[in-house]
């Protein structure tokens, strides 16, 4: 699959440190292979001058690069998109991105990860698994019985998220899920790179024990 197992998510509200273009190095340093460019609350043009050269540093590393909610700046970068459940439907990203388009899909529920394959998604982002303290208004956390059962339900591979912590990850890779994405626990550690190293020798070892 060219869906990759450690997603690391970029953020510069819980952390002001590193740019998220900084973020990338280090987490693409440390083994990540998806980066996905979350950046909430600002101007487009704020959003693109972030963006831009954090697309660079992942086409430079020959890492995964999914711009989260905004599928004009996905397409502007020749990036994937990854969808929340407010923004555009998964068909119309698709639509608009090409067949070949990485595109993934939040999903809260089996239901509604198999409605959004069905539409063409190309992985699930599923959870919160585990309570998060990175958004403001969580959905219910659905559990590794929650993750199980997504899993069942659709062919594409599953990415859990939601206070995925080093010591999670053999458990949420045992439920059946295909990779974590992080946020927290790699962006707002002390040595950033340190971090994303130790996510990628845990998801190796639990990848290599179910597959």
């Amino acid at each position: 699959s060219r869906i990759g197992r450690l997603h690391v998510v970029t953020d510069t509200d819980l952390q002001a440190r590193f740019s998220h273009a900084d973020l990338a190095l280090l987490t693409v340093r440390g083994g990540a292979d998806t980066v996905q460019f979350r950046h909430k609350r600002a101007s487009m043009r704020a959003r693109w001058a972030a963006l831009d050269p954090t697309a660079e540093a992942c086409r430079a590393a020959g890492v995964a690069l999914v711009v989260d909610d905004h599928v004009d700046l996905a397409l502007a970068v020749g990036a994937g998109v990854h969808l929340g459940q407010t923004d555009l439907p998964v068909g119309v990203a698709r639509r608009i991105l090409g067949p070949d388009a990485t595109v993934g899909a939040t999903a809260t529920t089996a239901d509604a990860a198999r409605a959004a394959e069905a539409a063409g998604a190309s992985y699930i982002g599923f959870g919160p698994i585990f309570a998060t303290a990175s958004k403001a208004d969580p959905d219910p956390v659905t559990g590794l019985a929650g993750l199980a059962e997504a899993v069942a339900a659709v062919s594409v591979p599953v990415v859990a998220i939601g206070g995925i912590t080093l010591g999670r990850v053999a458990a949420v890779l045992g439920a059946g899920a295909w990779g974590v994405a992080v946020l927290s626990a790699v962006v707002c550690a002390a040595d950033v790179e340190a971090a994303t190293a130790a996510f990628r020798e845990a998801v190796d070892a639990a990848a290599g024990s179910h597959r």
